[in-house]
Formats: structure tokens, sequence, C-alpha cells
């Protein structure tokens, strides 16, 4: 299937699964760690949902051999699923991406750098199922192969925007969680352009736990996350639930 933003591929004359999870993966410039990643990920897939689950691998524009190795995937393995963008729109867009293909009543929303494990999933299910919950949403409690720099200011702006928003936006989480299929629809209903996908997540409502976690290093390759694209990421989540900045606007225009 193709359209104005994305190609998607999957396995050739593979009969439809019936689907109880979607794992949402953005990717851009991962060639040296998407193998390792498809292949963590679907064996914890596999133990926990058996075949009814399918891995969304989101090519962002990648200008490495991401789509070769997507592409490959999407041919060997009937539950993965490829779908390439047509340039680098960033990550959140890529998430949105792989969120409109998902077929699952559960979504997965996990990066290909391993950093967040896959092998948290059992028990995010299990904790999801225990509480009735609408949302497992990871929590770090350390951060491995990060710069102190990274650190201190990830931990600034989580704080800042925590004390500027009357969303409650939970500190030290991305976008790694679990969810069940109502809230990815709500998140796709959303007309924002900009997105800050947590701090959506967080604006919906509905139960949301957390659960703790240490971040481990890249398994390979290097972050894409660059200081350009956090201050990017920044701006969007403070425009995006933050009053101040329009009041900041009003008082200098007054």
């Amino acid at each position: 299937m193709r359209t104005a933003l994305n190609q998607k591929i999957d396995a050739a004359g593979k009969a439809p699964l019936e689907t109880q999870l979607s794992v949402i993966v953005p990717c851009f410039n991962e060639e040296a760690a998407l193998n390792t990643a498809l292949e963590r990920i679907m064996y914890v897939c596999n133990s926990q949902f058996g075949e009814q689950y399918e891995v969304i691998l989101v090519d962002d524009g990648s200008n490495d051999a991401t789509w070769d190795l997507i592409e490959n995937a999407a041919q060997q393995h009937r539950n993965a699923v490829g779908v390439r963008l047509s340039r680098n729109h960033g990550h959140q867009s890529a998430l949105l991406a792989g969120l409109a293909q998902a077929c699952g009543s559960l979504i997965l929303i996990i990066d290909a750098d391993l950093q967040d494990p896959p092998e948290l999933l059992p028990a995010m299910y299990a904790l999801m199922n225990k509480e009735n919950a609408d949302v497992i949403y990871g929590r770090r409690r350390s951060r491995a192969g990060e710069s102190g720099l990274k650190k201190g200011t990830a931990k600034a702006f989580y704080r800042l925007l925590s004390a500027v928003t009357d969303v409650d936006i939970p500190v030290d989480s991305g976008d790694f969680r679990l969810m069940r299929r109502h809230i990815g629809d709500l998140l796709l209903s959303m007309p924002e352009r900009d997105r800050f996908t947590r701090g959506m997540v967080a604006w919906l409502g509905f139960k949301q736990i957390p659960i703790e976690y240490d971040r481990a290093a890249r398994t390979a390759g290097e972050t894409k996350y660059t200081m350009r694209k956090m201050l990017r990421l920044a701006v969007d989540a403070f425009l995006g639930f933050s009053l101040l900045p329009l009041r900041m606007a009003m008082a200098l225009s007054a």
C-alpha cells in the first residue's frame, strides 16, 4: 500500500493474523541495532502472545541500510510490517505513522536502540491486567550511557514542564509505554501537528500507572536525538501544554 507519506510492506501472501498486540518501533539510521532489536522484541512477543502480534517498523527517512533491513524483515517474518516515510519527519511523526497502521487491541511503543528493554513487556502486561489500567508507562530509575549534561537537562526539563502546566505529565519517562486500543484511537483523532506524545497521553486521563526500570545504554550506533531535536521537542511540549508562553506574550504586548 502506498500513500503520499509512506510505503507499507509485509510478507507477500501471508495469512492475516488475529492481532492482540501491535509494537510500534520508530527507526532512524538504526542499521547497527535493528536486527538485534527485532530479535529481542519478537522473542518476548512470541513468549507472551504466541503469533497474535505485529511489529511495525517505521523508517523515518533513514539514509543508511535501515530500510533494507526492514524490508527484509517484513518479507521474512509474518509478524513484521514495514512503513517507510518519504523523508525524515521526526520521531513523533514516525510514531504517529505507526499508530495509524496498528491493528492490535494493545499497543506497545518502544525505540529501536534497546535502551528501553522489550523484556519488560510481560511485567507491564501483568500490571495492566492486575490494576485494570489503560496505560502502563516506563519510569526511569537510572539512565546508563548518557552524559551528565543530558541527564541534567532532561531532569530540569521534566520538572520545569511540571511546574508550568496543569497537565500531570510524569517525570523521568519517555514514550515507552503499553496502552489499550482506545488510547491509540484517541491519539490518532487529536489534530495536533507538532506532537509531544507523552504529554498528549497524560492529557487524555484514564488510569495510567508507572513501572520503574533501569534504562540501558544503546546496544549499537549513536543517539539520534541531537541537542537541536531535543530543544524542538521541548518547545513543542511547552507550547502545547503550558499557558506561560501565551501569558508572557500578552504581558509583553501590553
